[in-house]
């Protein structure tokens, strides 16, 4: 589905910022994405990290198609960090991701002015990644039973 990008919205919130249908649409891609398309189910989406994170949304004609988290620094790394990145399926190869990514990255810089954000990448989504700058820095894990590799970016090279 090609879209126009001029309607897309994006936006970047702490957990309490967030309205409660930003909340309820968040909780419903991510289970959309992740334990139906994924089959990811041996671990709780819910992981008691969402209320501390911040939450980068993107929304097209009013449908949250996008989403990824930040992580502060100390909650899964000892960097900040960008997790639970997805696009809906039907929004894909439009280029939604990278530039979520790339505001994700832009926040990070600006508010938390850190030099570095690691994050753990699907294998087969590393390439999105390298896109906007993250390199590999681990050797290939298993994650969720899913291949997986830890990338960083140096916000400042990029």
């Amino acid at each position: 589905m090609n879209i126009d990008k001029s309607k897309l919205i994006f936006k970047t919130e702490g957990f309490y910022e967030l309205t409660h249908d930003d909340i309820y649409e968040m909780a419903k891609v991510r289970y959309e994405v992740f334990a139906c398309e994924q089959e990811i189910t041996c671990e709780n989406d819910f992981d008691d990290k969402d209320k501390v994170c911040k939450h980068t949304l993107v929304y097209y004609e009013d449908k949250l198609v996008g989403y990824c988290r930040i992580l502060p620094v100390g909650l899964a790394y000892e960097k900040p960090s960008i997790g639970r990145v997805l696009v809906l399926k039907e929004f894909r190869k439009n280029y939604i991701a990278q530039e979520m990514m790339k505001k994700s990255t832009d926040f990070v810089r600006e508010h938390w002015m850190e030099n570095e954000i690691i994050l753990s990448s699907q294998l087969y989504a590393k390439r999105l990644y390298e896109a906007v700058g993250f390199e590999v820095i681990s050797d290939v894990y298993d994650e969720a039973g899913i291949p997986h590799v830890k990338m960083s970016l140096d916000i400042y090279k990029n």
